[in-house]
């Protein structure tokens, strides 16, 4: 079977769809390629607005500890502690805040065992922190 798509003729086209070339230079839009499996009405990369990308931007490295205080920061959020960084006002949403809390907690329980010391007394100081400011906001409301 396979012998016989080979006698065919038939083959397949490598296309290189990056928009960046070898040396590290943004692809002319000549030298793109059409983006032929793109879904139609989702803007490419090249009709975003210049703003909303951040290919030099360095990310921070994610480990266990980065993403608990990152899900803590967004429950600050929603707690009305911080503003929110899109739109720089803060709102409080204390379903969503107790909704992220919970993730929290269930995180622990799921990875209880499997963490280091200071992971582990990460993840117990950020809930019990986070409960507490929990309760403060709804006794305020």
């Amino acid at each position: 079977m396979a012998d016989e798509e080979g006698s065919k003729g038939k083959g397949f086209t490598v296309q290189d769809r990056r928009r960046f070339t070898d040396s590290g230079d943004t692809r002319e839009a000549s030298e793109e390629p059409a983006a032929s499996g793109q879904t139609q009405g989702a803007p490419s990369a090249s009709e975003q607005p210049a703003g909303e990308l951040h290919h030099d931007e360095a990310l921070p490295e994610i480990n266990f500890s980065t993403f608990v205080v990152s899900l803590s920061t967004q429950a600050l959020m929603h707690l009305g502690e911080i503003s929110d960084p899109a739109s720089g006002q803060v709102e409080k949403d204390l379903p969503v805040a107790k909704q992220m809390i919970d993730i929290v907690g269930m995180l622990r329980d799921k990875t209880r065992g499997n963490l280091n010391s200071s992971e582990d007394k990460l993840l117990e100081d950020i809930l019990f922190d986070l409960r507490m400011r929990y309760v403060e906001a709804v006794k305020q409301k």
